[in-house]
Protein backbone atom coordinates (compact mmCIF):
# COMPACT_ATOMS: atom_id res chain seq x y z
CA UNK A 1 0.00 0.00 0.00
CA UNK A 2 1.51 3.32 -1.11
CA UNK A 3 0.47 6.36 0.89
CA UNK A 4 0.92 10.05 0.10
CA UNK A 5 0.56 12.73 2.76
CA UNK A 6 -2.90 14.27 2.75
CA UNK A 7 -4.40 11.41 0.69
CA UNK A 8 -6.29 8.48 2.15
CA UNK A 9 -7.31 5.00 1.07
CA UNK A 10 -11.11 5.33 1.23
CA UNK A 11 -13.55 2.42 1.46
CA UNK A 12 -17.32 2.26 1.85
CA UNK A 13 -18.38 0.80 5.19
CA UNK A 14 -22.01 0.82 6.35
CA UNK A 15 -22.75 3.61 3.88
CA UNK A 16 -19.90 5.80 5.17
CA UNK A 17 -16.53 6.75 3.71
CA UNK A 18 -13.81 5.29 5.94
CA UNK A 19 -10.13 6.21 5.68
CA UNK A 20 -8.74 2.69 5.83
CA UNK A 21 -5.11 3.78 6.15
CA UNK A 22 -6.01 5.80 9.25
CA UNK A 23 -7.82 2.78 10.65
CA UNK A 24 -4.86 0.47 10.03
CA UNK A 25 -2.37 2.92 11.52
CA UNK A 26 -4.60 3.48 14.56
CA UNK A 27 -4.59 -0.27 15.22
CA UNK A 28 -0.82 -0.38 14.71
CA UNK A 29 -0.33 2.53 17.11
CA UNK A 30 -2.51 0.89 19.77
CA UNK A 31 -0.63 -2.41 19.33
CA UNK A 32 2.76 -0.71 19.75
CA UNK A 33 1.60 1.10 22.91
CA UNK A 34 0.31 -2.17 24.39
CA UNK A 35 3.48 -4.10 23.53
CA UNK A 36 5.79 -1.38 24.87
CA UNK A 37 3.91 -1.01 28.17
CA UNK A 38 3.80 -4.78 28.70
CA UNK A 39 7.51 -5.07 27.91
CA UNK A 40 8.31 -2.23 30.32
CA UNK A 41 6.30 -3.70 33.21
CA UNK A 42 6.70 -7.45 32.72
CA UNK A 43 10.12 -7.84 34.36
CA UNK A 44 10.45 -4.77 36.54
CA UNK A 45 13.59 -4.32 38.61
CA UNK A 46 14.59 -1.89 41.35
CA UNK A 47 17.35 -0.55 39.08
CA UNK A 48 15.53 0.06 35.80
CA UNK A 49 17.30 -0.33 32.48
CA UNK A 50 16.43 -0.44 28.81
CA UNK A 51 12.79 0.07 27.89
CA UNK A 52 11.68 0.09 31.54
CA UNK A 53 13.98 3.03 32.20
CA UNK A 54 12.67 5.00 29.21
CA UNK A 55 9.01 4.41 30.10
CA UNK A 56 9.60 5.25 33.77
CA UNK A 57 11.26 8.57 32.85
CA UNK A 58 8.29 9.51 30.67
CA UNK A 59 5.66 8.40 33.19
CA UNK A 60 7.32 10.00 36.22
CA UNK A 61 7.75 13.31 34.39
CA UNK A 62 4.08 13.33 33.41
CA UNK A 63 2.93 12.31 36.88
CA UNK A 64 4.76 15.29 38.37
CA UNK A 65 2.87 17.58 35.98
CA UNK A 66 -0.48 15.93 36.72
CA UNK A 67 -0.07 16.16 40.50
CA UNK A 68 0.87 19.82 40.35
CA UNK A 69 -1.95 20.80 37.97
CA UNK A 70 -4.82 18.58 39.12
CA UNK A 71 -4.32 18.53 42.88
CA UNK A 72 -5.19 15.70 45.30
CA UNK A 73 -7.77 14.08 42.99
CA UNK A 74 -5.35 13.58 40.11
CA UNK A 75 -5.65 9.79 40.43
CA UNK A 76 -9.16 9.86 38.94
CA UNK A 77 -7.89 10.69 35.45
CA UNK A 78 -4.20 9.76 35.40
CA UNK A 79 -4.65 6.46 33.53
CA UNK A 80 -6.60 8.13 30.72
CA UNK A 81 -4.08 10.97 30.41
CA UNK A 82 -1.11 8.59 30.26
CA UNK A 83 -2.83 6.44 27.64
CA UNK A 84 -3.70 9.52 25.61
CA UNK A 85 -0.10 10.78 25.70
CA UNK A 86 1.43 7.44 24.69
CA UNK A 87 -1.07 6.92 21.87
CA UNK A 88 -0.52 10.41 20.43
CA UNK A 89 3.26 10.16 20.83
CA UNK A 90 3.55 6.83 18.99
CA UNK A 91 1.01 7.91 16.38
CA UNK A 92 2.87 11.15 15.68
CA UNK A 93 6.23 9.46 15.26
CA UNK A 94 5.07 6.68 12.91
CA UNK A 95 4.52 9.03 9.99
CA UNK A 96 7.75 10.93 10.60
CA UNK A 97 9.96 7.85 10.40
CA UNK A 98 11.92 7.37 7.15
CA UNK A 99 9.46 5.00 5.47
CA UNK A 100 8.21 6.82 2.34
CA UNK A 101 4.66 5.87 1.33
CA UNK A 102 4.51 2.95 3.81
CA UNK A 103 3.75 4.42 7.24
CA UNK A 104 1.65 7.43 8.04
CA UNK A 105 0.50 9.05 11.28
CA UNK A 106 -3.11 8.43 12.32
CA UNK A 107 -2.93 11.95 13.76
CA UNK A 108 -2.48 13.47 10.29
CA UNK A 109 -6.19 12.74 9.82
CA UNK A 110 -8.57 15.33 11.27
CA UNK A 111 -11.03 12.56 12.12
CA UNK A 112 -8.51 11.09 14.59
CA UNK A 113 -7.52 14.36 16.24
CA UNK A 114 -11.13 15.50 16.47
CA UNK A 115 -12.06 12.17 18.05
CA UNK A 116 -9.29 12.60 20.64
CA UNK A 117 -10.42 16.17 21.31
CA UNK A 118 -14.03 15.08 21.81
CA UNK A 119 -12.89 12.38 24.25
CA UNK A 120 -10.98 15.09 26.12
CA UNK A 121 -14.04 17.36 26.21
CA UNK A 122 -16.36 14.55 27.28
CA UNK A 123 -13.98 13.58 30.07
CA UNK A 124 -13.88 17.16 31.37
CA UNK A 125 -17.67 17.28 31.73
CA UNK A 126 -17.97 13.73 33.08
CA UNK A 127 -15.39 14.38 35.81
CA UNK A 128 -17.00 17.73 36.66
CA UNK A 129 -20.45 16.18 37.04
CA UNK A 130 -18.98 13.40 39.16
CA UNK A 131 -17.17 15.75 41.54
CA UNK A 132 -19.39 18.84 41.58
CA UNK A 133 -22.87 17.65 40.70
CA UNK A 134 -25.16 18.92 37.96
CA UNK A 135 -26.17 22.21 39.59
CA UNK A 136 -22.69 23.42 40.50
CA UNK A 137 -21.19 22.33 37.18
CA UNK A 138 -23.67 24.17 34.98
CA UNK A 139 -23.88 27.16 37.30
CA UNK A 140 -20.40 28.37 36.35
CA UNK A 141 -21.52 28.95 32.75
CA UNK A 142 -23.65 31.86 34.00
CA UNK A 143 -20.85 33.49 36.01
CA UNK A 144 -19.88 36.21 36.70
CA UNK A 145 -23.07 37.48 34.99
CA UNK A 146 -25.91 35.64 33.24
CA UNK A 147 -25.18 37.11 29.74
CA UNK A 148 -21.71 35.51 29.94
CA UNK A 149 -23.33 32.14 29.21
CA UNK A 150 -22.93 32.85 25.49
CA UNK A 151 -19.17 33.45 25.80
CA UNK A 152 -18.68 30.48 28.13
CA UNK A 153 -20.54 28.12 25.79
CA UNK A 154 -18.52 29.37 22.81
CA UNK A 155 -15.35 28.69 24.78
CA UNK A 156 -16.47 25.10 25.44
CA UNK A 157 -17.16 24.66 21.72
CA UNK A 158 -13.78 26.04 20.61
CA UNK A 159 -11.65 24.01 23.07
CA UNK A 160 -11.95 20.68 21.22
CA UNK A 161 -11.62 22.45 17.86
CA UNK A 162 -8.34 24.10 18.79
CA UNK A 163 -7.01 20.85 20.26
CA UNK A 164 -7.92 18.93 17.10
CA UNK A 165 -6.67 21.44 14.53
CA UNK A 166 -3.39 22.18 16.36
CA UNK A 167 -2.36 18.53 16.47
CA UNK A 168 -3.65 17.77 12.96
CA UNK A 169 -1.98 20.80 11.37
CA UNK A 170 1.44 20.26 12.93
CA UNK A 171 1.65 16.55 12.12
CA UNK A 172 0.31 16.94 8.58
CA UNK A 173 2.76 19.79 7.88
CA UNK A 174 5.66 17.72 9.22
CA UNK A 175 4.80 14.76 7.00
CA UNK A 176 4.41 16.98 3.93
CA UNK A 177 7.87 18.45 4.52
CA UNK A 178 9.34 14.97 4.97
CA UNK A 179 7.79 13.82 1.68
CA UNK A 180 9.15 16.88 -0.14
CA UNK A 181 12.61 16.15 1.28
CA UNK A 182 12.40 12.57 0.06
CA UNK A 183 11.73 13.90 -3.44
CA UNK A 184 14.49 16.53 -3.31
CA UNK A 185 17.05 14.31 -1.57
CA UNK A 186 16.17 10.74 -2.62
CA UNK A 187 19.36 9.29 -1.13
CA UNK A 188 18.96 9.89 2.59
CA UNK A 189 16.86 12.52 4.32
CA UNK A 190 18.93 15.05 6.29
CA UNK A 191 19.31 13.56 9.75
CA UNK A 192 18.97 16.95 11.47
CA UNK A 193 15.49 17.48 10.02
CA UNK A 194 14.46 13.94 10.91
CA UNK A 195 15.47 14.46 14.56
CA UNK A 196 13.69 17.81 14.60
CA UNK A 197 10.49 16.20 13.29
CA UNK A 198 10.60 13.46 15.93
CA UNK A 199 11.00 16.10 18.66
CA UNK A 200 8.01 18.01 17.24
CA UNK A 201 5.95 14.82 17.50
CA UNK A 202 6.90 14.53 21.18
CA UNK A 203 6.11 18.19 21.86
CA UNK A 204 2.68 17.97 20.21
CA UNK A 205 1.76 14.90 22.26
CA UNK A 206 2.84 16.74 25.42
CA UNK A 207 0.91 19.92 24.52
CA UNK A 208 -2.31 18.02 23.80
CA UNK A 209 -2.08 16.10 27.08
CA UNK A 210 -1.16 19.11 29.21
CA UNK A 211 -3.97 21.24 27.74
CA UNK A 212 -6.42 18.45 28.52
CA UNK A 213 -4.96 18.34 32.04
CA UNK A 214 -5.48 22.09 32.49
CA UNK A 215 -9.10 21.77 31.36
CA UNK A 216 -9.61 18.95 33.87
CA UNK A 217 -8.18 20.98 36.75
CA UNK A 218 -11.39 22.97 37.26
CA UNK A 219 -13.49 19.80 36.99
CA UNK A 220 -11.67 18.23 39.94
CA UNK A 221 -12.22 21.21 42.22
CA UNK A 222 -15.19 21.01 44.54
CA UNK A 223 -15.11 24.74 45.33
Amino acid sequence: MELHTGHHLIAQLFGMNVNMDTLYMTWLTAAIVIVVTIAATRSRSLVPSGIQNVVEIIVESLLAQFKETLGPKWGQVVSVLLTMFLFILVGNELGLLPSPHILTSPTNDLNTTLGLALVSSFMVHFVALRNQGVKKHFKHYFEPFIPFVVINLMEEFTKPLTLAFRLFGNILAGEILMEVLYLLVPVGVPIVWLIFSLVIGLIQAFIFTILTTSYLADSLKED
